[in-house]
């Protein structure tokens, strides 16, 4: 018989009325019941969140540094079993989620470093000016305030790390909601952590169901929100508390830029496995996995067959199996929506190169080329594990193709020339151009997030620790400087 998860109540465990069963994309099976905190379980967190703020604002550094080190830690020693439940929950195959579980790893690690290191202050003579005489400015960073994070499903573990160990490090108290389809990641966190020091109050995971987040996200005790999920969902939280700090991650289309001089044989394999690789890794679901591939026409055709035979290459099936590398989409019904997508795009003149097809919650990693332009699939983030090909001449050319997307989250080019890559970083409307490799590499530490529909601010610890935190100065008078 399985057992129900309890969720995290004000540091402590607790279990609700209800529960939610949690089950495999793969398989269908069980793989743990949920217990949903009452209305009345909320606002204790909520108020309890409220309450401490202060007091976990003014907490020494060395002990909530001592707190995320101790995750950090517990994470490794827990690591195979971690990555086998969000391998069961989220369908991801084994070698991403191991990957995932040591991504989390470095976060809470980079935000024990961080705690020690944050808000030491600023300091700035202001005797710069007469009036200034004898004064100096000491800037440093407080919390806004209780943060409310909200975490997807396509990386259970590894995004709920981002919203609580920058709030912890910050000494921000965090009300954290875990994906419905995929919580049991995010409950470890509240294992890990409650076998910690930290104040009563100062963190909670509850499980909530979406349509009771209204309430939550419009309560005037939680003024910070840390959103990572759909472009929708994201800019309706925003439009719905316009006097409240949002950080918002909404996903995008990510290019990948294969320019002229990238075109020995040795080149396009890298490129070609590499996009392979990357436009398929969490069965597409990644918000900077490959999904457009805009090629320069002297290297088009001898990389489009490369790029389809590495595509084909891709094993898929169970992703309990080691030498699994596509595993089932999150459900059937996001399988099915990729499908109606891609076929929307066969029909309208787009040539179908491999894949194309679904069984179950799985869908055939798929490249396809001349998708026209306005076309579902050509617009929007697909969130599977499918491929579009454009030729291009030229570095203008291709520029210019990657900035036709109302997204703008990150941009992989490759190319051997210095110059370039510095006209690419000033050309492209992302957040982050990655060159000489796909869009789809993130150190955990950099600052993350897109422009136009991608998003507003930063995830990355220390800059999520920003986002999270104001300036306040205090002068000091009368001294000799």
């Amino acid at each position: 018989m399985t057992s129900t998860h309890a969720f995290w109540l004000a540091g402590r465990q607790a279990t609700g009325e209800d529960t939610f069963d949690v089950t495999s994309p793969w398989d269908g099976r069980l793989v743990g019941k949920v217990s949903v905190p009452t209305d009345a379980q909320v606002e204790e967190a909520v108020a309890a969140a409220y309450a401490v703020r202060d007091e976990f604002a003014a907490t020494p550094a060395h002990v909530r540094a001592a707190a995320l080190d101790h995750v950090s830690k517990r994470l490794v020693e827990r690591t195979e079993e971690i990555a086998r439940l969000i391998s069961a929950e989220n369908g991801k195959p084994m070698k991403w989620a191991r990957g995932e579980v040591g991504r989390a790893v470095s976060v809470f690690r980079f935000a024990a470093e961080e705690a020690r290191r944050f808000n030491g202050g600023e300091a700035q003579r202001l005797d710069t000016d007469l009036g200034g005489q004898g004064r100096l400015a000491l800037t440093r960073r407080f919390p806004k305030g209780v943060v409310l994070g909200i975490a997807p499903f396509n990386f259970p573990l590894n995004l709920c790390a981002h919203k609580v160990a920058p709030a912890i490090a910050a000494g921000a108290p965090i009300i954290l909601k875990p994906a419905p389809a995929t919580p049991l990641s995010g409950l470890v966190i509240g294992e890990l952590l409650a076998e910690t020091e930290l104040p009563a109050g100062s963190w909670s995971i509850l499980p909530v169901a979406n349509d009771k987040m209204p309430a939550l996200v419009q309560d005037e005790r939680l003024p910070v929100i840390s959103f990572t999920g759909s472009e929708k969902v994201g800019y309706a939280i925003m439009d719905s508390v316009p006097r409240k700090h949002c950080t918002l991650e909404l996903g995008g289309n990510g290019a990948a830029v294969v320019l002229a001089d990238w075109a020995s044989d040795e080149d396009l394999d890298r490129a070609a496995n590499r996009i392979a690789t990357f436009s398929n890794y969490q069965g597409g679901q990644s918000c900077i996995s490959v999904q457009r591939v805009i090629a320069d026409a002297s290297v088009y055709d001898r990389l489009v067959p490369r790029i389809v035979a590495a595509v084909e290459a891709q094993v898929t099936g169970d992703p309990g199996d080691d030498a699994t590398d596509v595993g089932p989409l999150v459900s059937e019904d996001a399988a099915k929506r990729v499908e109606t997508w891609v076929r929307e795009a066969v029909d309208a003149g787009a040539a179908l190169l491999t894949g194309g097809k679904r069984d179950g919650a799985s869908y055939a990693p798929t490249v396809l080329a001349d998708v026209p332009a306005g076309v579902t699939l050509s617009c929007e983030e697909v969130f599977g594990p499918v491929l579009t090909v454009q030729k291009v001449n030229g570095e203008a050319e291709a520029f210019a193709a990657v900035n036709d997307s109302k997204y703008g989250l990150q941009a992989g080019v490759f190319t051997h020339d210095l110059q370039t890559a510095f006209r690419a970083h000033r050309a492209l409307e992302v957040g982050g151009v990655v060159v000489g490799d796909v869009p789809s590499y993130r150190a955990d530490q950099m600052p993350y997030g897109g422009v136009k529909q991608s998003g507003v601010g930063r995830e990355g610890v220390r800059f999520a620790m920003e986002d999270y935190t104001y300036e306040r100065v205090m002068v000091l008078t009368g001294l000799t400087l």
